[in-house]
């Protein structure tokens, strides 16, 4: 669990417990969260968001208000398990 602040509003960032993660890693998904500044305010409670990295791949947030403000590390999803639907057909994201 990580404590941070972003525009006087303290935030928890709370790892789900089956997602592994590097304590260096898990730092700079924390300083990547701060850059977003203003934006993490504007989601409402029970809302969701991605971000994209080049290291991970995706990772699922959830937001949480009450009864504190709690971000919530949901899962990573890796580049290589990626896929794209495109018609019928479903094959590997090659990006």
């Amino acid at each position: 669990m990580y404590r941070f602040s972003i525009d006087k509003e303290d935030w928890i960032l709370r790892f789900s417990p089956n997602v592994h993660i590097e304590k260096d890693v898990k730092q700079a998904i924390v300083s990547s969260i701060i850059h977003m500044g203003k934006d993490l305010s504007t989601f409402p409670h029970g809302e969701s968001f991605l971000l994209f990295t080049e290291s991970l791949g995706v990772i699922i947030f959830n937001i949480e208000r009450v009864p504190s403000l709690i971000l919530k590390l949901v899962t990573v999803v890796p580049k290589d398990q990626w896929y794209k639907q495109n018609g019928s057909i479903i094959e590997k994201y090659k990006g």
